[in-house]
């Protein structure tokens, strides 16, 4: 009778373990977040609220408490980063950031913005992202229209570029470039237009800086401003450089010089006419017949760089005309240039000039054979290089290896 009682508890209790087990499998385990939430965007009590603002808003007076106890939290958070308690000092600027939306959104906008930027120079990439999040919010809100106050928008652009979010910074800089089209504010839509392109500029996006740039250049050409009109001409250039679009570059250029030609200002155009040089001699590699153009530029260069006794420009000149006439094995030519260099650099004071000058014309005798004439420019060049105190072995060893017969 004993075994058989503890038989049939021991069958209860297997029956009642199983049956557990059942209803344990059936009911669902509650899985934890996959991602944690965003700080930023929970609703807390705090204490330094008087009460919950989202029923009954603050008055002037009880914000401006808040923003002094604001001011000091950012103080304290501060003080815990410097002493490097990272975690205690973006908990503390979470804590800002929530309380900073009863003060009104370019306040909290702002804030992001300033914490945003300390996150990412931190290295602190879950608060940038959660920092990113919060911005969105308030751009695009889930239960209302999106922000189409300028004021809002033009906060939340800077504060995308604190996060390094260029594409979300291009999307609202893009719908505030729409209003105030719209409004025909031509002032704010230039402003907007160089945000626009600076933003592109530093992520080296050069299709979309110079297409940029082209309208900034439209609206100077078309109010006839002419200092916009090079500045904008300038960056472009620059641009075109960046981006190897040499035709693009020389067109630009050219379009410098007419308004330098056209206002007398002959001391900016020869270093534009040597970059025009350099440009159509890289073109002339797929097509050569446009090397002459590059000859041109480069000839001028040097005329108008002298006649405006810039010789250290007509050097810069000169020699690019020289090593364009080595290339093209025009030697009688590039020792004709390199006497009328080496004017140009003793004219300039430029003594190491002019000993790399005599070196080239010794190669060059010695390339044909003109081992007097190679003598003479490498005895001339060790001269210069015994002032200089410098690359004297090179001269010397130079000298010694031509044959004397």
């Amino acid at each position: 009778m004993i075994i058989r009682h503890f038989s049939i508890i021991t069958t209860l209790s297997l029956s009642l373990i199983f049956s557990s087990s059942v209803l344990a499998q059936g009911k669902k385990q509650p899985t934890p977040d996959k991602f944690p939430p965003n700080p930023l965007e929970i609703r807390v009590s705090d204490p330094l609220l008087p009460r919950n603002p989202d029923k009954q808003p603050l008055t002037e007076q009880e914000k401006q408490q808040l923003e002094v106890a604001l001011e000091q939290l950012n103080t304290d958070a501060i003080a815990k980063l410097e002493s490097g308690d990272k975690l205690a000092a973006f908990d503390t600027w979470n804590r800002e950031i929530r309380l900073r939306r009863y003060l009104g959104t370019i306040d909290e906008v702002q804030a992001l913005s300033r914490v945003g930027e300390i996150a990412w120079r931190n290295n602190e990439r879950p608060q940038v992202q959660f920092i990113t999040q919060r911005l969105q919010s308030i751009q695009k809100p889930k239960k209302s229209l999106p922000v189409t106050d300028v004021a809002i928008l033009q906060a939340l652009g800077e504060g995308y570029q604190k996060v390094r979010s260029p594409k979300l910074a291009i999307e609202v800089y893009n719908q505030i470039l729409a209003t105030v089209r719209q409004q025909r504010n031509q002032t704010e839509e230039i402003n907007t237009l160089q945000t626009i392109g600076t933003i592109h500029m530093s992520w080296f996006d050069y299709s979309q800086a110079a297409a940029t740039y082209e309208e900034l250049l439209g609206l100077a050409s078309a109010k006839n401003v002419r200092i916009d009109e090079l500045v904008y001409l300038k960056q472009l250039a620059y641009i075109y450089d960046q981006s190897k679009q040499h035709q693009q570059a020389i067109n630009t250029r050219s379009k410098i010089a007419e308004i330098y030609t056209k206002e007398n200002n002959l001391l900016e155009l020869p270093e534009l006419q040597i970059a025009i040089g350099s440009d159509y001699e890289i073109l002339a590699k797929q097509n050569p017949s446009i090397l002459e153009n590059a000859f041109q530029n480069y000839q001028q260069a040097y005329i108008t760089a002298w006649e405006q006794q810039q010789y250290a420009r007509s050097g810069e000149a000169l020699q690019k005309l020289i090593a364009l006439y080595r290339s093209q094995e025009q030697i009688d030519e590039a020792l004709q240039t390199s006497q009328i260099l080496l004017q140009s650099e003793e004219l300039a004071g430029n003594f190491y000039g002019v000993m790399k000058t005599y070196e080239n014309i010794g190669q060059m005798h010695l390339q044909r054979k003109e081992y007097p004439q190679a003598r003479s420019a490498f005895e001339q060049g060790l001269k210069f290089a015994q002032q200089l105190q410098y690359d004297e072995s090179y001269f010397t060893q130079q000298i010694q290896q031509i044959p004397t017969n």
